[in-house]
């Protein structure tokens, strides 16, 4: 019988997994792969906040799952995960419903080796009035959810004869990379819509705040990293409160420990991850407190050698550090990388490899109005630079994503499509 690896969760670690597998043990029927996401489509999660900001049309970048996986030599099933039978060697998937039709009765899918990849969601760590006021911006759902609120303030505000200047305040829970790079790209967004009439708004009247628990934006990154980035913040008119912890959220505004209130139209919590909640004790495998599955350093679950786990679902020890492996997009890319090589080993029956993160530094997106990179060398020592060449080297993330998955040919089609594109749209997605 055909090996059997099901892949759950189709984010970048995921899919790429799949694909690395699909064009090796599955083209060569060493294996049946399997993947397996509750959504059609592929979205890269680091662009979110390009789509919430309308930079990015979700519809035109997006990458459908069962014409990818005829393409590589893999199979696609559609649906969630919620419960696991280890004993059985089964994944249980819930009912698919949509308005409230069963389009998919629960379903359960039988496994040799399974990989467990399905991400994280936000943390609001309990933040009173944190789910009901604020937009969560970890799916794309979400992101969109953003968008359209955003563009109909700029609607409505527009359609007012009032000479009186219309403001609008977002206020962004969370100066890491997400809060940091939407913040940028909203600014942008701003003197855009101007330029296409929704000029009700003027850009200084658009009020940007972002909170931040810590001493400094980017706490991870270096100091120098972390200065430029403030730096550029403070030139687009982003004000930045630092050493401020939310207590609470209303429908105007978030209040802060040390009696501050920020008012706020929009609000985005994007402070802090933690994985999805059924994760936690599943089919007895051991998870931490913010429900990630604890993996050895070959990627499997300390307490079954036929479940793997990666990416921000999961904890992996680091072999120079007490920490564990941080949950960012470069260490899913490269397990993911490290996966693929491990389990053809395992269908031929040698050892594992173990996985050992390499911290290659950080980039940051600022929009078009430049970028930071933050990238790692060594002796310990870190080279911080910005502009251009950061902006280029933070857009060519992407592309190695899209190599990975596309190969170079296809992957310089999707480039030139990208062009003819931005020459040919509108610059936001207006609607």
């Amino acid at each position: 019988m055909t090996h059997r690896i099901v892949i759950v969760g189709g984010g970048a670690g995921g899919l790429e997994l799949a694909t690395l597998l699909g064009n090796k043990a599955g083209k060569r029927g060493q294996a049946e792969i399997t993947l397996v996401d509750a959504n059609m489509t592929h979205l890269w999660k680091p662009r979110l906040h390009e789509v919430a900001a309308g930079v990015l049309n979700a519809d035109v970048d997006e990458l459908n799952y069962v014409a990818h996986a005829q393409r590589h030599r893999f199979k696609f099933i559609m649906g969630r995960m919620n419960g696991l039978d280890r004993q059985g060697k089964e994944v249980i998937l819930e009912a698919h419903v949509v308005e409230g039709e069963q389009i998919l009765p629960e379903r359960r899918l039988g496994y040799d080796t399974l990989v467990i990849a399905i991400g994280s969601n936000t943390n609001d760590f309990g933040t009173q009035g944190a789910a009901e006021h604020c937009i969560f911006l970890d799916k794309r759902s979400a992101a969109e959810t953003f968008h359209r609120k955003f563009l109909n303030k700029y609607l409505k505000a527009n359609q007012d004869p009032s000479a009186d200047p219309k403001h609008c305040s977002i206020a962004i829970v969370g100066a890491g990379a997400t809060g940091v790079e939407l913040a940028a790209e909203l600014n942008h967004s701003a003197h855009e819509l101007v330029e296409y009439g929704f000029d009700q708004i003027k850009p200084e009247n658009l009020t940007i705040t972002i909170i931040e628990a810590a001493d400094r934006v980017l706490p991870v990154l270096s100091e120098k990293a972390s200065a430029a980035i403030l730096r550029q913040l403070n030139e687009l008119n982003i004000k930045v409160l630092t050493g401020e912890m939310v207590t609470e959220i209303t429908a105007d505004g978030l209040h802060t420990k040390s009696g501050k209130f920020v008012p706020a139209f929009l609000k985005v919590w994007s402070a802090g991850i933690k994985a999805p909640d059924f994760l936690h004790g599943i089919a007895g495998l051991e998870s931490n407190r913010i429900n990630q599955l604890v993996v050895k350093a070959t990627l499997q679950t300390t307490r079954d050698d036929d479940v793997f786990a990666f990416g921000d679902c999961a904890q992996c020890p680091r072999h120079d550090a007490d920490t564990p492996v941080p949950p960012r997009a470069q260490s899913a890319h490269q397990q993911a990388k490290l996966l693929a090589k491990s389990l053809q080993r395992r269908l031929a029956g040698k050892p594992l490899l173990t996985f050992e993160y390499q911290d290659k530094g950080s980039l940051i997106s600022l929009s078009k109005n430049g970028s930071v990179g933050n990238i790692m060398g060594n002796l310990s020592k870190d080279f911080t630079f910005e502009g251009k060449l950061a902006r280029f080297m933070y857009i060519t993330l992407y592309r190695m994503h899209q190599f990975t998955l596309h190969g170079v040919f296809r992957t310089l089609l999707l480039i030139l499509r990208d062009r003819i594109n931005r020459r040919a749209s509108p610059t936001l997605k207006l609607h």
